[in-house]
């Protein structure tokens, strides 16, 4: 039996790359081959991976996907794996994993208080036009058998705007190492407070993620604002507009509260350092920032478009709210003030995801890499040129809401939009 991984950038040390690992591990055990389908070959310690480079020339990142799209498509296609699937928007994979969740809501969140200038830019742009097509291609596409959702919030978001039956969505979390992340990372309280001149008695809040937009930084300045004066702010990412961003604070109020730490190698310190942990983002899939935190005991507050949203609800490890409704994002802190709610929230928040071990979500992937597999077997044994039933073309899927003039009944799809093939290397 062959699997075909399909990655444009595959980095080893990435949460979703370790994640996808340990189960390839286990089906590399078993005598399945293996074929990663990449730009560049990394180092990567499962040393029985076959490597199959596409790595078509390119010039900005328009040709970028459509060229690697391209390539892939036509390998693919030659190698005849036996399943196929791919973390990359292409149309020959009979297994999708939407790890960044769906562009087209990600858009529609981004661009809900968005001026009318960049409203028109990201219409405009080349770029998004391309990925909102392919994406109505790809989750249309007859070869496509399931797509595995990392949260039910993309699981939901799936059915609703493409038509897709739950049957075909499974529903996997990413892993999250509770013997990595626990509430031990307290050890580093003292030294990263001292390092940032927090005071032991003072509150921090901990954000974590580069690109602050998204995640939510300016509601966040905000709330903090109108927080006692004793409360603090630990940044940990990067974002290519951090002068402005300190700028921002300043002009907020909050600028001696807000500690930009940059990349952290190593984040679990700021974990320990910090009291609560906050993701006011506009769209994210399912963060691994939040579940890092949930095992190290934090509460978390987040997003109503943030994947953690639905294990915080769950196991009431936490609060939920709008990502720009300051005001609720402001009372949800003030009552994280209290240490006994904190307290309280934060031991639901390591019990909420101490069933979600790498072990766990490791044996779930490799039972359905397993049925997939036997299934994609039995079917193109009897019936090798045909795409297999159980993957007939979902209905027509209803537009994509149309309010800052992409709405998808009038893009262009796939090649109608794309520039003249590059030329070869």
């Amino acid at each position: 039996m062959r699997l075909a991984i399909v990655r444009q950038r595959y980095k080893p040390q990435g949460p979703a790359e370790r994640f996808l690992e340990s189960a390839l591990e286990a089906l590399l055990e078993r005598n399945v081959a293996i074929t990663l389908y990449t730009r560049e070959w990394p180092q990567t310690k499962l040393q029985l991976i076959e490597p199959h480079i596409c790595d078509p020339f390119y010039a900005g990142r328009l040709w970028r996907d459509w060229g690697f799209a391209r390539a892939v498509a036509r390998d693919v296609k030659a190698a005849r794996a036996n399943l196929v699937q791919s973390h990359d928007r292409v149309l020959t994979c009979d297994l999708y994993r939407p790890a960044d969740g769906i562009h087209a809501t990600y858009l529609e969140e981004r661009l809900r208080d968005a001026t009318a200038m960049v409203r028109w830019r990201v219409a405009a742009s080349p770029w998004h036009r391309y990925t909102l097509a392919m994406e109505r291609k790809l989750f249309a596409s007859p070869w496509l058998r399931a797509v595995l959702c990392s949260s039910k919030m993309v699981r939901d978001d799936i059915m609703a705007r493409f038509g897709l039956p739950e049957d075909r969505l499974p529903v996997l979390y990413n892993a999250v190492d509770a013997n990595v992340y626990s509430p031990a990372v307290r050890a580093h309280r003292e030294r990263i407070r001292g390092k940032h001149k927090i005071p032991d008695d003072a509150v921090a809040f901990l954000m974590v993620g580069s690109g602050f937009r998204r995640k939510g930084l300016p509601a966040m300045l905000e709330a903090l604002a109108g927080l006692p004066p004793d409360t603090h702010l630990l940044v940990v990412g990067d974002d290519r507009r951090m002068d402005a961003w300190k700028h921002t604070a300043y002009d907020a109020g909050v600028r001696e509260r807000v500690h930009f730490t940059g990349l952290q190698t190593d984040v679990s310190p700021y974990y320990g350092a910090a009291d609560a942990f906050v993701l006011p983002t506009l769209y994210d899939a399912f963060p691994d920032a939040a579940m890092e935190a949930l095992a190290c005991a934090l509460p978390v507050v987040t997003s109503t478009k943030s994947g953690a949203a639905e294990l915080v609800r769950e196991h009431d490890a936490g609060f939920v709210c709008d990502a720009r409704d300051v005001g609720a994002l402001t009372a949800h802190l003030r009552t994280l003030l209290a240490p006994d709610v904190r307290a309280r929230l934060g031991e639901s928040a390591r019990n909420a995801v101490l069933p979600l071990s790498p072990a766990a979500m490791t044996l779930k992937l490799v039972l359905l890499y397993k049925e997939l597999l036997e299934a994609s077997i039995a079917y193109r044994t009897a019936a090798p040129a045909a795409p297999p039933p159980s993957v007939a073309a979902p209905a027509e899927a209803p537009p994509l809401h149309g309010e800052f003039g992409l709405d998808s009944e009038t893009l262009p799809h796939g090649d109608d939009i794309l520039p003249p093939a590059p030329p070869a290397r």
